[in-house]
């Protein structure tokens, strides 16, 4: 179908455009700062990166793209267009419409903005809506080329074939493409948002209303808290991370000591392990793998223990020292090399994602880290969360 896609760079045009609308879909396209141009996802990062282009669609089929920080070709003046943005999305007569308002908020809060309601987003409403009967979307399900294709039967060019691997803002503001790539992120916005109503509207009414007033609102505090992250006792998480390697080793080399010299890997499960348990040591297969396999996972391991303190006493040491190798090893690899590796170098805290509508059940989930599963404080050795550390003249609170 025919599209009406233009670029501009006037700030009358722009009001020209949205005239009276009170719905109006936006999106943002992002380019990496000066001193992460060649880092690899930095133009998704708010501290690394910073808005180079917006799109605003009012009238499906139609957008305009705002060059604000191209390298070539004219941008929108700066301020003026930043006060237009403080303007438009704090403006509570109008309904502002995204896909994946996380993004989004984060850098618009970035910018001192924090977006006021009315609000929609579209990935969340997708999520709200059935792929299949019995069978809602899930956050796989819902990004916005897979729906547009999929509800909306058009196809939308992927971001590596319009920039071919450049980064945004160093493409041509007047070129077609670029003009299209942009302008369809709001478009498609626009039309989901009619879509996924109308279905709700048919079938489950009270989903519109919890879209629009619980789940959209949450994704902009999301975005917030993205964008604020996690502050990080660094030197602290250092210090945790040698003193775990200390113990490891140890441990390792205890049960290196045991076994006679037996090659127990990271996790003491390896053929040769094994081959020691239940060919050296002649032990019972008291569990099987899923392939009918001898197990050595960590309720099998308890089940020898057990044995053993009844047929071969001098073993059971052997599994206490294995079972407290592989903790260690969990706590070091998922939460002490885990969480350093996620630290930001730009601002020293963890930034994870938070998803709102990624689990069955409704609960929140969270990735890159997954922070929300931090051992309880009784069953860790190393005090994870305390690494947790408020800056200097704030206090951390803890509720449930």
């Amino acid at each position: 179908m025919t599209t009406d896609y233009k670029c501009v760079t006037k700030i009358e045009e722009v009001r020209e455009y949205l005239a009276d609308h009170d719905l109006v879909a936006f999106d943002y396209e992002t380019a990496p700062d000066a001193a992460y141009r060649t880092e690899e996802k930095a133009a998704l990062d708010p501290a690394k990166a910073h808005i180079c282009t917006m799109s605003l669609s009012v009238k499906e089929h139609t957008g305009i793209m705002i060059p604000v920080a191209h390298l070539t070709g004219t941008n929108m003046d700066s301020d003026t267009f930043y006060q237009f943005l403080q303007d438009f999305l704090t403006d509570k007569s109008i309904t502002k419409i995204c896909h994946n308002y996380v993004f989004e908020s984060s850098f618009s809060y970035k910018n001192g903005i924090v977006i006021q309601p009315p609000v929609y987003d579209t990935i969340c409403a997708a999520q709200m809506t059935l792929k299949a009967p019995g069978q809602f979307r899930k956050l796989s399900d819902s990004g916005l080329k897979t729906l547009a294709l999929n509800l909306c039967k058009e196809p939308l060019p992927s971001f590596t074939a319009v920039t071919e691997g450049r980064n945004f803002d160093e493409l041509d503001p007047t070129d077609p493409e670029t003009i299209r790539y942009s302008c369809a992120d709001a478009d498609f916005a626009l039309r989901l948002y009619h879509i996924c109503n109308n279905w709700f509207d048919r079938y489950l009414p009270n989903h519109r209303w919890i879209v629009e007033n619980i789940e959209s609102p949450t994704a902009v505090y999301v975005g917030m808290m993205k964008q604020n992250g996690i502050p990080m006792d660094i030197e602290a998480m250092t210090d945790a991370k040698t003193n775990a390697d200390m113990e490891i080793d140890r441990l390792k080399n205890e049960i290196v000591d045991i076994t006679g010299g037996v090659e127990v890997g990271s996790n003491c499960s390896t053929a040769a392990f094994k081959k020691y348990l239940y060919e050296t040591r002649e032990l019972p297969i008291l569990k099987r793998t899923d392939k009918l396999a001898p197990s050595v996972d960590d309720e099998a391991l308890l089940l020898l223990k057990d044995y053993c303190a009844e047929h071969d006493p001098e073993l059971v040491s052997l599994f206490d020292k294995v079972l407290e190798y592989r903790k260690w090893q969990k706590l070091k690899s998922t939460y002490l090399d885990g969480y350093l590796n996620f630290v930001n170098n730009a601002t020293g805290r963890i930034h994870p994602d938070l998803m709102q509508l990624a689990t069955e059940t409704g609960r929140f989930a969270c990735r890159k880290p997954n922070l929300q599963n931090s051992p309880q404080k009784g069953q860790d050795p190393v005090g994870l969360r305390n690494f947790i550390k408020a800056p200097d003249g704030w206090s951390l609170l803890e509720s449930d």
